[in-house]
């Protein structure tokens, strides 16, 4: 008799699906809110200049993304009018990204519908589960700077820190 075959388990196309999934979500309800025209680096760049202006250089940094890519994600926001870019008055080879009031709006838009989707998954899944998909999520990370990153990010409730590497 021959042996069963498996399909192989691929995490990374599940993860991808997800990933579409939450972006079509993000886009659906922030349209509903008014704002039809979310962009993927929307999310990470929006909440990073909630605190305050930012050189472009530390923009790239935070996204993850070359400096040249971080000017078009900056480029792109100053089109839509949520920020405004300007030399620094202290370097003028430095220029820095501040958001708009309008920006500061969809920034806090773009907030709750991350806290609302967040509160959903969370609904669907047992404590224990969720910290379980925050552990599989954080050993999918390859590389040092993403997982430097991921290990600013709060675990989910009652689930421990992360020791710190030996």
């Amino acid at each position: 008799m021959a042996a069963e075959s498996t399909a192989t388990y691929r995490f990374g196309d599940l993860l991808a699906l997800t990933r579409q999934s939450w972006l079509g979500q993000m886009s659906s309800r922030l349209e509903r809110l008014g704002y039809t025209d979310y962009r993927r680096s929307d999310a990470a760049a929006m909440r990073m200049l909630w605190r305050g202006p930012l050189p472009i250089g530390h923009l790239g940094a935070g996204l993850g993304v070359t400096r040249q890519a971080a000017r078009k994600v900056a480029d792109g926001l100053e089109q839509r009018g949520f920020a405004t870019t300007e030399r620094d008055s202290r370097d003028t080879r430095q220029l820095n990204v501040t958001l708009t009031q309008t920006g500061r709006d969809y920034a806090r838009a773009i907030t709750a519908v991350i806290d609302e989707l967040n509160r959903e998954v969370a609904g669907r899944v047992s404590p224990a589960e969720l910290a379980a998909a925050d552990a599989v999520l954080r050993a999918a990370l390859f590389d040092d700077s993403a997982r430097q990153r991921a290990s600013r990010l709060p675990r989910p409730a009652g689930q421990p820190p992360a020791e710190a590497p030996s």
